[in-house]
C-alpha cells in the first residue's frame, strides 16, 4: 500500500477534525474546556463514548485474541453492563447532586484534602502512562507503514502525532471533543463492519452463512466454566473493570457530566453501554474472520497484534481495506487519546490548582500552559517506551497504571457504603501500600483482572483501620 496514499488519507481526516475543533471552539472559557458548557446532547455523548472507550489497543488486539481465549471477552462485556447500571444508579446522581467539574472532589467532601489530592494523582500517574502506551502502539505503526521509508525519525512521528491532538484540544477541549469523538467513533465502526463485510465477500459468504460460518469455527465458544477464563470471574472482573475505568475515571465521566441534565447522561450511560455489546462482539467476529482468511490465504504473522495489520496492508484485499485500516486505527486510537489529554488538563487545573469555571483571562492562560505541559509529558513518555524497547518492561508499566484504579476502588466503595470518618492525612499512605501489597501477591498466586478486586478490598480495609470516632453524616 503506497505510502503517500496512506498519509493523505490521514491529512485529510485531521484536517476534519481541525475543521470541527474552530466550528466548536469559539469559545475558550473554562466551563466550555472543562464541561462543555453543560450543552452536549446526550445522544452525541453516548456514540462518542464508543470509540473513547476503545482504543488503538482494542482495535489491533481484540480480534487477535480470539486464536486464544475465543469469545470469552464478551463474558466480561456483560459484567460491563452491571457496571454500567451502577454508574448511571449510583455514581452519576450523585456527581450531579453536587455539581463537580472533576469527579474527585467527591473524595475532599467525603474524606479530606488530602485524599482528594490522592484521587487525583492516581488518576493523573495512569492516564499518562495509558495514554502514552496506547499512542506508542499506533504511532510504531505509522513509523512502519510510512515514516521509516522517508526517512523520518521516530521522534518527529510523535511530535507530530502530539500536535495534531494539541491542534483542535487547545481551545474548547471538551466541548470539542464529544464531536470529534463522535466522528471518529462513525470511523472506527465503518472500519471494522466494511473490513468483515470485504473479507466475507472474498471468502464468498453472505449474511447467514457469515453468522454461521462465525458461529460454527473454533473460535465462537463465549461461556467458560474453568479456569482464568471462568465465567464468574471474567463477569465480576468485567463490572469492577467497568466501574473503575468508567464511573472513577475522570476522562470517561467529564464527557457524561456535560450533558444538560442527569437524566440525559443517564439515557447516554444506558445506551452506550448497550451498543456496546454488538461492538465487541463485532471485534471478535472480525478476529475468527481474520484468522480463517490468513490460513486460507497463507498469511503469515508472528504475533496476535499483527494479525489484522498484515491482512489489510498486505493481505491482497484491495486498497480500500488497508485505507479503513489505517483509518479505523487512527480513530480508535485518537478517540481516547484526545479526551485523555484533555482531562488530565482538567483534573490538573480543577483538582491541584483549584480552578473552577468562572476564571478569568490569567486562568485560562494558565490552563493552557498546562495543557502544552501535559502534550509535552506525553511525548517524553512515549520516547521512553521506544527507548526501553522491551515488551515485557512496557507491559509492566502499563500494567502499573492498570493498579493505580484499585485505592480508587476502594476509597469510593469505602466513601459510599459506610459512615465512617478516617484520619485523611494517612490516606495517602494506605493508597500506595494497597497496590504494592497486590504486586507482593501477584508473585506467590496468580491473578486475573480480579487483582483490581483484591486491590479495591486492601484499600477498603486500609481505610477502616484509619476510621476515626465521629460519623459522616449523608
Amino acid at each position: 500500500m503506497s505510502s503517500t496514499l496512506i498519509i493523505s488519507v490521514i491529512i485529510i481526516y485531521f484536517l476534519v477534525l481541525v475543521g470541527i475543533s474552530f466550528i466548536t471552539g469559539k469559545s475558550d472559557s473554562n466551563a466550555s474546556f472543562f464541561s462543555g458548557d453543560k450543552a452536549s446532547p446526550w445522544y452525541i455523548v453516548a456514540f462518542g463514548m464508543i470509540g473513547a472507550s476503545l482504543s488503538g489497543v482494542t482495535f489491533i488486539s481484540v480480534p487477535g485474541w480470539v486464536a486464544t481465549s475465543e469469545f470469552s471477552y464478551m463474558q466480561m462485556v456483560f459484567g460491563y453492563l452491571l457496571g454500567y447500571l451502577v454508574i448511571a444508579t449510583v455514581l452519576m446522581p450523585l456527581y450531579y447532586r453536587m455539581n463537580l467539574i472533576s469527579i474527585y472532589g467527591y473524595l475532599q467532601s467525603r474524606f479530606g484534602n488530602l485524599s482528594y489530592k490522592t484521587g487525583a494523582i492516581f488518576f493523573l500517574i495512569s492516564r499518562v502512562i495509558g495514554a502514552s502506551f496506547r499512542l506508542y502502539l499506533v504511532a510504531n505503526v505509522l513509523q512502519m507503514a510510512i515514516f521509516d521509508a522517508w526517512g523520518v525519525p521516530f521522534e518527529m512521528t510523535v511530535v507530530v502525532t502530539i500536535l495534531l491532538i494539541w491542534v483542535y484540544t487547545f481551545r474548547s477541549g471538551i466541548k470539542t471533543i464529544i464531536w470529534t469523538d463522535t466522528l471518529q467513533t462513525l470511523f472506527m465502526l465503518i472500519a471494522v463492519g466494511l473490513s468483515v463485510y470485504l473479507i466475507s465477500v472474498d471468502m464468498n459468504l453472505n449474511f447467514t452463512s457469515l453468522i454461521s460460518t462465525v458461529k460454527e469455527s473454533d473460535y465462537s465458544q463465549i461461556f467458560f466454566w474453568e479456569g482464568k477464563q471462568h465465567f464468574v470471574r471474567q463477569f465480576l472482573s468485567g463490572a469492577f473493570m467497568a466501574i473503575v475505568m468508567t464511573g472513577l475515571d475522570q476522562d470517561m465521566m467529564q464527557k457524561n457530566l456535560s450533558c444538560k441534565s442527569l437524566g440525559d447522561a443517564q439515557k447516554n450511560m444506558f445506551w452506550f453501554s448497550i451498543v456496546l455489546v454488538f461492538v465487541n462482539l463485532l471485534f471478535l467476529s472480525l478476529g475468527a474472520l481474520l484468522y480463517m482468511y490468513a490460513e486460507i490465504h497463507g498469511i503469515s504473522f508472528t504475533k496476535a497484534d499483527d494479525l489484522f495489520p498484515a491482512v489489510a496492508l498486505n493481505g491482497g484485499l484491495g486498497i480500500g481495506v488497508g485505507v479503513l485500516f489505517i483509518l479505523g486505527l487512527i480513530a480508535a486510537a485518537y478517540s481516547s487519546a484526545d479526551s485523555a489529554l484533555t482531562s488530565l488538563t482538567t483534573s490538573f487545573c480543577v483538582d491541584l490548582l483549584g480552578f473552577d469555571e468562572h476564571a478569568g483571562a490569567k486562568e485560562i492562560k494558565q490552563r493552557k500552559l498546562v495543557h502544552l505541559g501535559f502534550s509535552i509529558l506525553l511525548v517524553l513518555v512515549i520516547l521512553v517506551f521506544k527507548a526501553i524497547n522491551d515488551d515485557s518492561v512496557i507491559s509492566a508499566l502499563f500494567k502499573v497504571a492498570g493498579y493505580t484504579y484499585g485505592p480508587l476502588l476502594g476509597m469510593y466503595a469505602f466513601g459510599l457504603f459506610t459512615k465512617i470518618s478516617v484520619k485523611d492525612n494517612w490516606v495517602p499512605l494506605v493508597a500506595v501500600l494497597s497496590p504494592l501489597a497486590c504486586y507482593v501477591i501477584q508473585l506467590y498466586i496468580p491473578f486475573g483482572f480480579e487483582l483490581l478486586i483484591l486491590n479495591g478490598a486492601i484499600t477498603f480495609i486500609g481505610l477502616l483501620l484509619l476510621r476515626e470516632k465521629k460519623i459522616v453524616l449523608k
